[in-house]
C-alpha cells in the first residue's frame, strides 16, 4: 500500500469511529472527509511539485489546483468521487502536464475516483457560458493548492463575464435541470427506496437552493438566506435540520455499501435504522419509524423549495408576472375574502386564518375549484396555522369543504397533496396523518401509504374523467353506472387508512371509516357502502390471483359476500386504481384479464341468479367456433369436445382453445407412441404461455416446472387440465427473469427444450440451487381452505419468492402422492403466495392424514430446507 493510500485508509477509518459516536452529525462528518481529501491531495500535489522542480518558473508554469462541486463546498461523503479542476494560464506547458500527470497518478495509487479537468481561464469561462453543470460546479470552486492569483483571476472573471445579468437564464435552467432529475428518480419524495443524493426532496434539492442564491444574490453559504429574505429563521431551521439528517444518512450509507452508493434500498435500511439508534415501538419496527422520518424530512425539503422560490418570485419577477414559472391569465383581485395575486390565490393578511379556522380549508377548495394554485405565502402561513384546523374537525361547514376537495374531478391528488405538504390534511383527518411518511417495509410497494392513497385517489379522478378508457375500459365504463361517487372517493380515501396498526388494516379501517363517514357528512348508506368497501378492498384481488374462476364454488363465495351490482361496480373500480397506486409495472395485462373476467363471471351470477344458466350455451358455443375456426367436419369436433372437462372450455380464452386444439391435432398426426408437445408461444396478457400437451402420468406438474425453472423463467399463473383419455393439458403464462415476456424466439425455443428435455427424463429433475438469504424474510405458512372448493382442497403457501419455488412446491405435492388440478401463482414483492387445487390419486378431497403429512412437507420446501440434487431416483 502506498503512503498515500495508508493516509486514506487509516483517516476514513478515524472518521468511521466517530460516525459511530455520533451518527446524527453527518454534515461534520462530511466535513471530515472533506478535509482528509485536502491532505491527500495537497500530499500528492507537493510530491509532484518536488519530483518536477523549477527553479525560475516562467509565467505558463504556473498550476492552480481547484476543488470542485461538492468538494468545493467542503462536504463529501465516504466514497464521493473527488472533483477537481487544474487550471493553467496557457494551454498546456510541458512543466504543467509532469505535474498534473504526476499529481493524477498519486491520487490513483491512494484508490481515490477523481473526476478531473485541465483548463486555462478562456476555456474555463466559455464552457461555464454553454454547461450548466461547469457553471454550477464553479460555484462552489475553492483553492486546495497552487498559484491563488491564477484562480482569484479565474473567479473574478466568472463572476464578471458569465454570472452578472444571467440570474433569470440560470434559474430557469436550474428548475428544468431538478425537474428532468425528479422524473428519473420516478417523481416522488415518498419512493419507499429513495435516492439521499438526486431523488425528490434529497440532498440535491437542498443544495439546488443554494446555489440559486449563491448565483442571484451573492451568497457564500446557505445561512445568508435568511438575511437575503429567501427563507425565515424558523424555515431556515426546518433547512438545517433535513441538511444534517441526510448528510447522516448519506454517510451512513457509503460505509455500510462500501462504496458510492446514494440509494437506500432495503438491504441497508435496517443496518441504517440500528446505526441512527431507532428502537422498535409497539406496532412500528424501529426500519418504518426511521424512513418515517425520512420521509417527513423530504416532505420539509418540498416545503422549503416551495417558500424559497415564491420569495425569489416576489424579489425579481416582473411587475404582473411569475419569475422562472408559468405565467396565468389575469383574475379579478379578490374572490371569497381572499387575494388573487398574479393567477394565484393568497390571504388578505397573516390574521387571516386564525380568525377562522375554517378558512385552511376554503383555501384548497378554492383552489380545487377555480383550478388555481395557492400562493405559497398562503401555504406558509397555512402550515403555520394548521394545527387550527383541529377546532373546526367537527364543523358540517368544514367538512363540507374537505369533502368537495376530495370528490373533485380535476385533479385532486394536485390539492391534496398541497394540503398534507401543509400538515392541514393529517390535523383535520388524524387517522391521516398516522399514515403520513409510513412506509411499507416490502419489495411490493413502491410509496408511502399517504402518496398511495392520493395517486389512487388522483386515479378515481382521472377514470372518471374518461382518461384511462384505453387502460381500463371496464372501470370506466362501470364508474357511469354507480350510485354514489361521494361514496367511492370516501372509499378510496381511506382503505389503507388502518396500515401500520399492528393488526388486520381492513377490518380496523372500516371501524374508523364507521366512526369518520357520518362527519365528513355521508348518510347512513353511503357510510355502510364505504365501510364494506373498506372492509373487503383486497377481496376481488385476492379471488382473482388466488382462486380457480372456472371453479362455481369459488363465484357462488363472491356472490354471497358481494350481494349486490352496486358493490361489484364499486368493488372493481377500487380494485383497479388501489393496483395502479401500488407503483409502476404492477397493474399487467394478466392482472387485467383476471379480474375483468371475474367481475363478469359474478356480474353474470348476480343477474341470473344461481342455477347458474349459460353455462353449457358457453360451452357448447365456444367448442362450435373451435370447429368453425380450425374446418373441423363436425365428428372430429364432437371427438374434441368431449375430451375435455366443462372446466376447461370455460376457463380458457377462446384463443388459447383454438392454439391448443391446433397443438393437440399436430401432436396426435404423428407416427408412433405419443410424445410430449410444448409450445411457447410470443407475448399475450403481458407474458409467455406455455403448452404442454402429454401422457398424463404422477409428477408431470412438478417436471414442467423444473423444466421452466432451469429455463430461468418464472410462472406467472398454471391452469392444469387433464382429458377424459388420460392426457395432460397444461396451459402456463411465464416470465423472464427481469419479469418480461419472451420476445426473443431463440429464447423461447429454449424454454421449450428445457420442458421437453425434463417432461421425457425418465428420473425427476432435480431441484434448482439454494438462492441467498432475501433482504426481507418471510416466514413461510401453509392455509387449507376446505371450504373454497366442492370438489378440490385449496392450498395456499406464502414464501418467500425465489427461482423454482413453485418447482419445489410441486415436488412436495407429488411426494404427498397428491395431483394438482390447477396452480395460481401470485407475487407482491418478494412475496410468493402459491395457491394449488388438490385431490388425492383417487380424485378425492384431502382428508386429516393427508393434510398432516402435506403441511409440514411444503413449509420445509417453502423454507428452502430440502436437500439439493437429485430429487428422487
Amino acid at each position: 500500500m502506498t503512503p498515500l493510500a495508508d493516509m486514506v485508509e487509516h483517516g476514513r477509518a478515524a472518521i468511521f469511529v466517530a460516525m459511530d459516536d455520533c451518527p446524527h452529525e453527518g454534515r461534520a462528518h462530511a466535513a471530515a472527509f472533506a478535509r482528509l481529501t485536502d491532505e491527500v491531495v495537497r500530499e500528492a500535489f507537493a510530491r509532484a511539485l518536488a519530483a518536477y522542480p523549477s527553479a525560475n518558473p516562467s509565467s505558463s508554469e504556473r498550476v492552480a489546483l481547484v476543488a470542485l462541486g461538492g468538494y468545493g463546498r467542503g462536504e463529501m461523503a465516504p466514497f464521493s468521487d473527488v472533483d477537481l479542476m487544474f487550471l493553467t494560464p496557457h494551454p498546456r506547458a510541458p512543466w504543467c502536464e509532469q505535474v498534473i500527470e504526476a499529481t493524477l497518478y498519486a491520487l490513483w495509487d491512494a484508490k481515490l475516483k477523481v473526476g478531473q479537468a485541465i483548463r486555462t481561464v478562456p476555456e474555463l469561462l466559455s464552457l461555464a457560458r454553454s454547461d450548466l453543470t461547469v457553471r454550477t460546479a464553479m460555484l462552489e470552486s475553492r483553492l486546495v493548492a497552487g498559484d491563488p492569483l491564477l484562480f482569484e483571476e479565474a473567479r473574478a472573471r466568472f463572476h464578471k463575464e458569465v454570472v452578472a445579468g444571467s440570474a433569470a437564464d440560470f434559474v430557469t435552467a436550474k428548475l428544468a435541470e431538478r425537474d428532468e432529475r425528479h422524473e428519473k428518480m420516478g417523481d416522488s419524495r415518498y419512493l419507499v427506496e429513495p435516492n439521499v443524493k438526486n431523488g425528490k426532496g434529497g440532498l440535491r434539492d437542498l443544495h439546488t437552493l443554494t446555489w440559486v442564491g449563491k448565483y442571484v444574490r451573492g451568497l457564500t453559504r446557505s445561512a445568508e438566506l435568511v438575511e437575503a429574505g429567501l427563507l425565515t429563521s424558523a424555515e431556515f431551521a426546518r433547512f438545517d435540520r433535513a441538511e444534517r439528517f441526510f448528510w447522516s444518512v448519506r454517510c451512513l450509507l457509503h460505509r455500510a455499501a462500501g462504496r458510492a452508493e446514494e440509494r437506500l434500498s432495503f438491504a441497508h435500511q435496517r443496518e441504517l435504522a440500528e446505526a441512527l439508534n431507532y428502537a422498535d415501538r409497539p406496532g412500528k419496527h424501529a426500519v418504518e419509524r426511521f424512513m418515517q422520518m425520512y420521509f417527513l424530512q423530504a416532505r420539509t425539503v418540498g416545503d422549503l423549495t416551495g417558500q424559497f422560490l415564491a420569495q425569489l418570485d416576489e424579489q425579481l419577477g416582473a411587475k404582473g408576472r411569475r419569475f422562472a414559472l408559468p405565467t396565468f391569465l389575469r383574475r379579478p383581485r379578490r374572490l371569497g375574502g381572499f387575494v388573487i395575486d398574479r393567477g394565484r390565490i393568497a390571504i388578505p393578511n397573516e390574521r387571516f386564518f386564525r380568525e377562522d379556522p375554517r378558512r385552511l380549508l376554503e383555501v384548497f377548495a378554492l383552489a380545487a375549484r377555480e383550478k388555481m394554485e395557492v400562493h405559497p405565502s398562503a401555504m406558509r402561513a397555512a402550515t403555520r396555522d394548521a394545527r387550527l384546523v383541529e377546532q373546526v374537525r367537527d364543523d358540517p361547514a368544514a367538512n363540507a369543504l374537505f369533502l368537495e376537495v376530495l370528490t373533485t374531478r380535476d385533479h385532486p391528488e394536485l390539492v391534496l397533496r398541497w394540503m398534507n405538504e401543509a400538515h392541514v390534511f393529517g390535523r383535520f383527518v388524524p387517522d391521516f396523518r398516522r399514515v403520513v411518511g409510513q412506509m411499507q417495509f416490502d419489495m411490493y410497494h413502491h410509496y408511502t401509504v399517504d402518496e398511495h392513497t392520493i395517486r389512487a385517489v388522483g386515479l378515481l379522478a382521472a377514470v372518471e374523467r374518461g382518461e384511462l378508457a384505453d387502460d381500463h375500459p371496464l372501470a370506466t365504463a362501470l364508474f357511469k353506472q354507480i350510485g354514489s361517487r361521494r361514496a367511492l372517493y370516501v372509499a378510496v380515501l381511506l382503505h389503507d387508512i388502518a396500515k401500520g396498526r399492528g393488526g388486520d388494516h381492513s377490518l380496523l379501517g372500516a371501524e374508523v371509516a364507521q366512526q369518520l363517514c357520518p362527519r365528513l357528512g355521508l348518510d347512513p348508506g353511503e357510510t355502510e357502502t364505504v365501510v364494506w368497501l373498506v372492509r373487503h378492498h383486497l377481496l376481488l384481488s385476492h379471488v382473482a390471483f388466488k382462486r380457480d374462476l372456472a371453479d362455481p364454488k369459488t363465484i357462488d363465495d363472491l356472490v354471497a359476500v358481494v350481494q349486490s351490482p352496486e358493490r361489484l361496480r364499486l368493488l372493481l373500480i377500487l380494485t383497479v386504481v388501489d393496483i395502479r397506486a401500488v407503483g409502476p409495472g404492477i397493474w399487467t395485462e394478466w392482472k387485467r384479464r383476471l379480474i375483468r373476467n371475474l367481475h363478469d363471471l359474478a356480474e353474470e351470477r348476480l343477474r341470473l341468479g344461481h342455477k347458474q344458466r349459460g353455462r353449457a350455451e358457453e360451452v357448447a358455443a365456444k367448442q362450435e367456433k373451435v370447429r368453425a375456426a380450425l374446418g373441423w367436419n363436425a365428428t372430429a369436433a364432437r371427438a374434441h369436445a368431449r375430451r375435455l372437462p366443462d372446466s376447461y372450455w370455460l376457463a380458457e380464452p377462446e384463443n388459447w382453445i383454438h392454439d391448443n386444439a391446433r397443438q393437440i391435432a399436430a401432436a396426435e398426426a404423428r407416427i408412433g407412441p405419443p410424445q410430449p408437445s410444448v409450445s411457447v408461444e410470443g407475448e399475450t396478457e403481458g407474458a409467455t404461455r406455455v403448452s404442454v400437451f402429454a401422457p398424463d402420468r404422477p409428477g408431470l406438474f412438478y417436471r414442467v416446472c423444473a423444466g421452466l425453472a432451469a429455463a430461468g423463467a418464472s410462472i406467472v399463473d398454471a391452469r392444469i387440465h387433464t382429458t377424459r383419455d388420460g392426457m395432460a393439458l397444461d396451459n402456463l403464462l411465464i416470465h423472464d427473469g427481469q419479469g418480461r415476456p419472451y420476445g426473443d424466439k431463440r429464447r423461447r425455443l429454449r424454454v421449450a427444450r428445457e420442458v421437453t428435455a425434463a417432461l421425457l427424463d425418465e428420473r425427476l429433475p432435480s431441484l434448482p440451487a439454494g438462492q441467498a438469504a432475501p433482504a426481507f424474510p418471510v416466514a413461510p405458512s401453509v392455509t387449507i381452505a376446505e371450504g373454497a372448493s366442492r370438489r378440490f382442497t385449496v392450498v395456499e403457501v406464502q414464501a418467500a419468492d425465489r427461482p423454482g419455488l413453485l418447482a419445489a412446491l410441486a415436488l412436495a405435492i407429488h411426494e404427498c402422492g397428491l395431483v394438482v388440478h390447477s396452480a395460481h401463482i401470485a407475487t407482491y414483492g418478494n412475496r410468493g403466495v402459491d395457491v394449488f387445487y388438490l385431490t388425492t390419486a383417487n380424485g378425492t378431497k384431502l382428508g386429516a392424514e393427508k393434510v398432516a403429512l402435506l403441511r409440514p412437507a411444503l413449509l420445509a420446501a417453502a423454507a428452502d430446507e430440502r436437500p439439493k440434487g437429485a430429487a428422487a431416483a
